[in-house]
C-alpha cells in the first residue's frame, strides 16, 4: 500500500506485558515496537537490561520501581503517560540515565528523555510513492550548516533550489542526538532522537514531508559501527560493545558476542524507525568495514532486509546503502549469490582517481592513485583496486564487480570526508581550476554511477568544510582539539594554523553562503551543473548502469580521457594545450564547458586545454547506442 504508513507501532502491546516481540513472517508492520516506551492511556516504560538486579524510572513525579519482564527486559506501567512527558532510567541505584532508545532528548544527551507520539504528527505525503536509486541524483548536506539557522526547517527553505537543480534526493549527514549543539554527526549516542538543535522529532517530520511534496527522497546516514564518546551510556545497560574488535572512533558494537541478539535487534530497530516514523526513503551506513559480524547472517544483510521488509509493507521502495573501503562487491551483490543484498556501495576510488587526476595530490591515500590509467579503470570498471597491488596497504586489494550495474555504485568529487578530512577543509573549487572544476563536474554527473554532489558543490562555494565539534566537557574537548593538530602536525603542518574543532567560528566558516550563488564565478559553475543534470535527464543512455555501454579510452602521455555512454561521449582534455581527441561517429556537440572553442569534425572533437566535451550522433540517433571497445590510446 502507498500512504502515510502505519500509525505508532508501539500500539501493540507486547504479550502479556513481556519484552517488545515481532509475530515472526506476520507481515505486520506494527509488528516492530522499535521505540520500547509509549505514551497513551495504557502507557508503558521499557528498558533492557539484562545485568542489572534493580531499574527504576525516574520521572517528573519520582522514582518508581520496574518490574522484570523476561529477556533482561524491564517494565512499568504509565498510564496516561503523553507526548513530551519526561523519564530516565536509573540502574541498581546509579545516576538518572537517558533511554537508550529514546526517541527525543529536548535538552540534550545529559537531560532526560521524552516520550514521542508519532501519531501526532499531519504527514502531507500520501502520494509520494518512493524514488528510484538507480536513476537518482544525491545532494549530500548537513543541516546545521546548510540553512542560515542550521535547522530542519532551515533547510526547507533551500529545497526549491535543489529542484531547480536537478537532484532527486537528498542525503543527510546523521542527525542523532550527540553532544553539543553543532558537530558533524558521527559522534551520535542516543540513535533514535533526532538532534534537538535541529529541531527534533517534529522538525525532521517537517523536513521529509516537505521534500516528499517537492517530489525529493530523503536518505539520512546512520552510524552503526562505534557511538560516540560523551554521553554514551550504553555500557551500563547491557553488552552493547565488544574488545574483541576495534574501531579507530571508538569501542566496537557487539554484533556476534554474547547478548547480541538484543544489540542487532536495537539497530534494526532504529532502521524501522527511521523509515515507519519518518517516512525515510533510504538509509546510508557510516563505514561498514568497521562493522565486524563473524556469523552466517550479517547484520547488513539483515538491514538490508529490513529495507525490503518497509519496501514491501508500505508500498514505498526504501534504499540501504554502504559506505566501505573494502572495495567488496559482495556489499551490493544478492543474498542468492553470496551477497549482502544492499542497494548500493560509495565508490572511493572513482573519488580518489579523479581527483588525484585533476589536483596532482599523491600524499595519504592518493598515493595509490594519479595516471589517467586508472581514472579510466574506475570508470568502467568502478574498482581501481579490485583485487590489485596497492603500495599504500602493502597488499592486494579488493575485487573485480564484474557485470553487476554501475548504478549500485555513488560517485563523487566531493563529500563530507574527503572535504572535511583536510586540515583547512578546502573544497575542489580551492584547489583546481575552473577549467579542470568543469571537467570533473562532467565526469560525475555523466558517469555510469549514480552521482552524487556535496552541498554547494553545484556553485563551487567558496566556503570551506571544516572539522568541528561542540563538546561539553572541556577536558574531552581540548583532547580532540589537541589530537586534530597533532595528527596534521605529523604531515608537517604548523599546528596554529589547524581551525580548533572547539571554536565557534570553525563552525560559522562551514556555513554555505547561499548569495554566492548569483555572482560570479559561481553563477557560471551552478549553470554548468545544470546544464549537466538537465543532459542526463534528457539521454536515458546517461542514466543507465549497464556496463556493456561503458567504456573508456584514454591516453597518459596525451592526458586526455573519453568516456562512451553507448552513443555519446564525454571527452576530456587535460593536456595544457589543444588537441583533438577521438570520438568516432559524433556529429553534435551537445554540450561543451567551452562551446566557442570547441570544435567537431571527422570523428574528432578539438578541444582547448582543461576543457570537456559531450558528443553524439545526429538527432534521434543518440538514443541506439552501440558497445564499444575502449582502451588506451597513443
Amino acid at each position: 500500500m502507498s500512504g502515510t504508513g502505519p500509525a505508532l507501532p508501539g500500539a501493540v502491546a507486547a504479550p502479556g506485558g513481556s519484552a517488545p516481540q515481532r509475530r515472526s513472517g506476520s507481515g505486520d508492520p506494527l509488528d516492530a515496537t522499535w521505540s520500547a516506551c509509549l505514551p497513551g492511556p495504557e502507557g508503558v516504560l521499557r528498558v533492557w537490561a539484562p545485568g542489572s538486579e534493580r531499574v527504576e524510572a525516574v520521572l517528573d513525579g519520582g522514582t518508581r520501581e520496574m518490574e522484570r519482564a523476561g529477556g533482561g527486559w524491564w517494565r512499568l506501567g504509565v498510564p496516561g503517560a503523553g507526548h513530551g512527558t519526561r523519564y530516565r532510567f536509573s540502574l541498581d541505584g546509579g545516576p538518572p540515565r537517558a533511554d537508550p532508545r529514546s526517541g527525543w532528548q529536548p535538552e540534550g544527551i545529559e537531560g532526560p528523555s521524552a516520550l514521542v507520539d508519532h501519531g501526532r504528527f499531519e504527514w502531507h505525503d500520501r502520494s509520494w510513492t518512493g524514488g528510484h536509486l538507480a536513476s537518482s541524483v544525491l545532494y549530500e548536506l548537513h543541516v546545521g550548516t546548510f540553512g542560515e539557522d542550521g535547522t530542519f526547517d532551515g533547510a526547507i527553505d533551500h529545497l526549491d533550489e535543489l529542484v531547480e537543480l536537478g537532484v532527486d534526493a537528498i542525503e543527510l549527514l546523521p542527525v542523532a542526538e550527540a553532544s553539543g549543539s553543532r558537530g558533524w554527526g558521527y559522534d551520535g549516542v542516543l540513535l533514535f532522537a533526532p538532534h534537538h538543535a535541529y529541531g527534533g522529532p517534529e522538525g525532521l517530520k517537517r523536513l521529509v514531508d516537505a521534500c516528499h511534496l517537492r517530489g525529493l527522497a530523503v536518505v539520512l546516514d546512520v552510524v552503526y559501527n562505534h557511538l560516540g564518546p560523551a554521553g554514551n551510556y550504553l555500557s551500563e545497560y547491557g553488552p552493547y560493545f565488544t574488545d574483541r574488535y576495534h574501531t579507530p572512533w571508538g569501542a566496537a558494537v557487539n554484533f556476534d558476542g554474547p547478548g547480541s541478539d538484543e544489540v542487532r535487534r536495537f539497530v534494526t530497530d532504529n532502521a524501522r524507525q527511521w523509515f515507519y516514523a519518518y517516512h525515510l526513503d533510504g538509509l546510508r551506513l557510516d563505514a561498514v568495514h568497521a562493522i565486524h559480524d563473524s556469523g552466517a547472517l550479517h547484520v547488513l544483510e539483515e538491514l538490508a532486509g529490513v529495507g525490503t521488509e518497509v519496501t514491501d509493507a508500505t508500498g514505498r521502495r526504501r534504499w540501504v546503502i554502504a559506505e566501505s573501503d573494502l572495495n567488496d562487491p559482495r556489499l551490493v551483490r544478492s543474498p542468492e549469490a553470496g551477497g549482502y543484498g544492499l542497494d548500493a556501495a560509495w565508490s572511493d576510488d572513482f573519488h580518489h582517481a579523479l581527483h588525484s587526476v585533476l589536483t596532482g595530490e599523491r600524499a595519504g591515500y592518493y598515493e595509490d592513485f594519479g595516471s589517467i590509467g586508472q581514472l579510466a579503470k574506475a570508470l568502467g570498471e568502478v574498482y581501481v583496486f579490485g583485487r590489485d597491488w596497492s603500495a599504500l596497504r602493502g597488499r592486494h586489494h579488493g575485487r573485480p564487480v564484474g557485470d553487476l550495474p554501475r548504478t549500485r555504485f555513488l560517485g563523487y568529487l566531493q563529500n563530507h570526508d574527503q572535504i572535511g578530512n583536510r586540515a583547512l577543509g578546502e573544497r575542489s573549487s580551492a584547489l583546481m581550476s575552473p577549467g579542470r572544476l568543469a571537467v570533473a563536474a562532467a565526469l560525475v554527473v555523466l558517469s555510469p554511477f549514480v552521482p552524487m554532489l556535496f552541498q554547494g558543490e553545484e556553485w563551487g562555494a567558496s566556503t570551506p568544510w571544516q572539522y568541528f565539534t561542540d563538546h561539553q566537557d572541556p577536558a574531552l574537548g581540548r583532547a580532540v582539539s589537541d589530537g586534530r593538530r597533532r595528527e596534521f602536525a605529523a604531515f608537517g603542518w604548523d599546528p596554529a594554523a589547524v581551525p580548533d574543532p572547539q571554536d565557534p567560528a570553525t563552525f560559522a566558516r562551514s556555513k554555505l553562503d547561499w548569495s554566492e550563488r548569483t555572482r560570479s564565478p559561481h553563477r557560471e559553475v551552478l549553470a554548468w551543473h545544470r546544464e549537466l543534470l538537465g543532459l542526463r535527464r534528457a539521454y536515458q543512455q546517461l542514466r543507465s548502469g549497464d556496463p556493456s555501454r561503458v567504456s573508456v579510452e584514454w591516453s597518459e602521455e596525451g592526458r586526455w580521457l573519453v568516456l562512451w555512454r553507448g552513443s555519446i561521449a564525454v571527452a576530456a582534455n587535460l593536456a595544457g594545450e589543444r588537441q583533438a581527441l577521438p570520438v568516432d561517429g559524433a556529429e553534435v556537440l551537445l554540450l561543451g564547458s567551452d562551446p566557442a572553442g570547441t570544435g567537431l569534425e571527422g570523428g574528432s572533437v578539438s578541444l582547448p586545454a582543461d576543457a570537456v566535451a559531450v558528443v553524439g550522433p545526429a538527432a534521434g540517433a543518440a538514443g541506439r547506442g552501440v558497445p564499444r571497445a575502449g582502451g588506451p590510446s597513443c
